[in-house]
């Protein structure tokens, strides 16, 4: 029988610990503040907006909130951010994604400032990332990698597949677990003979977007798997990219979905925020 890596408690220790920081800084004149930008009204958006909302709620951190139109331009955004950018009451800036058809979601990320890049989208925080600077760091895979050692489960030395090649996912999640001094394999759609590749792997980390396409067969016996991915099955359920059933018995420490990564995010986005306060010194 796995171990349950719940994400739930994960997070909430994290957002305590933010909330910790976030009032010491309070004590010295200093207030955090995150910016969420979010255009038009996409359901699921609004939900995660939400979430974001109260977690700032929660950590002590003042929100900025802007619910633009659908109809709101390309320049109209740009000029928001730029706005953003240059205030000094303004720590971290967020664009909820995905965006309207008519705006270029590569662009406005760009125009973010990169001390103000929470989400760690910007190209020089990826790169900060890649040769071992101080810079923001994607939040999903920040989360996962604070989910395993949170978890008692040794990175160091160990065999590590990541399944998913994303800039979001995959590629920072592959440069956080070599920073952790893991031996590192990203496999992808065109890798040959998958499952000889993560039958390898002590810590397999799913992130390939198919609902329940990795299986036991998949899975070395004892292996710690991170299920990134989330999806609602036919009878409306939500499901990962992991056969939660087929996997749990075989594996030695597993993530469930829902209550697994999801909270994680959230998380490390508000721990993103207070390190926002550092960089910008």
């Amino acid at each position: 029988m796995a171990k349950l890596i719940d994400g739930k408690v994960i997070s909430t220790q994290i957002k305590d610990e933010v909330k910790a920081e976030v009032s010491k800084l309070a004590d010295s004149g200093i207030t955090v503040s995150l910016a969420v930008i979010q255009v038009g009204a996409d359901p699921a958006s609004s939900v995660y907006v939400r979430n974001k909302k109260k977690a700032c709620e929660y950590c002590g951190i003042k929100s900025l909130s802007y619910e633009l139109p659908e109809s709101t331009t390309q320049d109209e955004l740009l000029d928001l951010i730029r706005e953003l950018n240059g205030r000094k009451d303004c720590n971290g800036i967020l664009v909820q994604l995905p965006l309207p058809g008519h705006i270029d979601e590569e662009k406005i990320l760009d125009e973010i400032s990169p001390l103000k890049d929470v989400d760690g989208f910007h190209p020089m925080n990826v790169g900060a990332l890649s040769i071992g600077k101080k810079g923001f760091v994607s939040c999903t895979p920040a989360g996962v990698i604070e989910l395993i050692k949170r978890s008692g489960v040794e990175i160091s030395g160990k065999e590590c597949v990541v399944i998913g090649r994303s800039n979001i996912v995959g590629k920072p999640m592959a440069m956080l677990l070599l920073r952790e001094n893991g031996t590192v394999t990203v496999t992808h759609s065109k890798t040959a003979d998958l499952k000889a590749v993560t039958n390898r792997a002590d810590i397999l980390v799913v992130a390939i977007g198919k609902p329940k396409m990795i299986d036991a067969s998949y899975v070395k016996d004892g292996a710690t798997v991170i299920d990134v991915g989330i999806h609602r099955g036919e009878d409306g359920k939500l499901c990962g990219d992991v056969d939660f059933e087929s996997v749990e018995p075989k594996a030695g420490a597993i993530t469930p979905v829902p209550g697994g990564v999801g909270p994680m995010t959230i998380a490390m986005l508000m721990k993103n925020c207070v390190t926002s306060v550092d960089l910008q010194k």
